[in-house]
């Protein structure tokens, strides 16, 4: 059993999550799974999926920074 304990700091940035992974994955030509079952899906993939968007949030985050000094 997975003992997930991340938890988001913003609980309604979910949706924003949710919805930059789909287009992450339609960007790569990554089909996700309509069910939500991720377990048949390679790492790599999801590794891709995973570094892309880590990249532009942290590029996100960058401007932010960039903006306030």
């Amino acid at each position: 059993m997975a003992n997930r304990t991340n938890q988001l700091l913003v609980p309604q940035a979910r949706a924003a999550l949710e919805q930059l992974k789909f287009e992450v994955a339609q960007e790569l030509g990554i089909q996700l799974p309509q069910d939500g079952y991720y377990g048949n899906m390679t790492t790599r993939d999801m590794g891709s999926i995973g570094g892309l968007i880590t990249r532009r949030l942290v590029q996100m985050a960058e401007q932010q920074l960039a903006g306030r000094y």
